[in-house]
């Protein structure tokens, strides 16, 4: 049995965001508020490429992937898979969506059930996704367990008795089980050591490029997401603030913000281009007009904290959020 690779007829996004605004009612003190954990988000995911998304920890990028699978419902903005609009399906409808999206979690071990075999996993997509008889489908969970470097000799093995690496390998294992199109990658590689983490980028990589596959990696480590990534987008407290091809990115950052993403990767001469962020984050609740990072930028002026920066292009492919550029 074998796994055909995707296809694309057209270089129109196969899952993009326009708008997209997810926002987490809390109480302080008594009073309500809102926090914007991602606001305005437009991004487009091509056929066979990836999008990296970095940004700080609680920056809203997990945030993000996970409205995109609908784990969380949107407060506003429209999420479109080939198109179609897919935010707010429910039953058959959302069942039939995540065919074509699969995710993979950040940590291995806390994504897979300890009470389930291997080739439960993996198998379990299947049972609920297709008609294959148990003999086909135990054919289907070997051929992929091959594809991403297990051995189908460990198929009655528990979770706990792999390493990290190897439940990771699970979890993509069970995310290819459907043949998707697109997967949610969500830090898929922050919990493993170095080492290892090479192997499974490496077989992120492979996979796409022998299934056809579709990425939005979410990943606060630079040097990962240059490793995988054919386009970045850079967020800050849930704005996107800069998207460009990769090398473009790290070879011409223009965003202040991103610019001291950059200067902070060890091991690269920045000198000319460093920016230094001063004082701290601001809260994401019920933040003030104006750029979110007015406060900490070094080249911000009135007009920074009154005006909110909308994307514009500079370069072919390369939009930056700033009115100072």
């Amino acid at each position: 049995m074998t796994t055909e690779p995707q296809t694309c007829k057209t270089n129109q996004p196969i899952l993009e965001t326009r708008d997209l605004c997810k926002f987490f009612p809390v109480k302080i003190g008594g009073q309500k508020g809102l926090l914007k954990a991602v606001d305005q988000a437009n991004l487009k995911i091509y056929p066979g490429k990836t999008l990296g998304l970095v940004g700080e920890s609680g920056s809203g990028k997990s945030t993000i992937g996970f409205t995109m699978m609908q784990l969380h419902e949107p407060t506003s903005g429209m999420i479109l898979y080939e198109g179609q609009e897919v935010a707010g399906l429910k039953g058959k409808a959302l069942k039939e969506f995540r065919r074509h999206v699969q995710m993979v979690f950040q940590d291995p071990y806390s994504s897979l059930d300890p009470r389930q075999t291997l080739k439960t996993i993996v198998e379990r997509p299947l049972v609920l996704n297709t008609n294959l008889k148990s003999a086909d489908r135990l054919e289907k969970v070997v051929e992929i367990l091959h594809q991403v470097g297990l051995d189908s000799g460990q198929l009655y093995r528990y979770p706990h008795e792999f390493s990290g690496g190897q439940r990771q390998r699970i979890a993509v294992a069970r995310a290819l089980a459907v043949n998707p199109s697109t997967i949610v990658c969500d830090e898929p590689v922050s919990a493993l050591d170095v080492s290892i983490q090479a192997q499974i980028l490496n077989l992120f990589k492979t996979l796409q490029k022998d299934l056809g596959l579709s990425y939005l990696f979410v990943s606060h480590d630079l040097n990962v997401v240059r490793h995988v990534s054919h386009e970045v987008a850079v967020i800050y407290m849930g704005t996107v603030v800069e998207i460009a091809p990769t090398e473009d990115l790290f070879q011409n950052p223009s965003h202040p913000y991103t610019r001291a993403l950059l200067a902070s990767m060890p091991g690269l001469d920045k000198k000319e281009s460093r920016v230094r962020l001063v004082g701290e984050i601001s809260s994401p609740i019920n933040p003030p007009p104006g750029c979110r990072l007015a406060p900490r930028c070094p080249i911000s002026g009135p007009d920074c904290r009154n005006n909110t920066p909308e994307l514009r292009e500079i370069s072919p492919g390369h939009t930056v959020a700033c009115i100072k550029i």
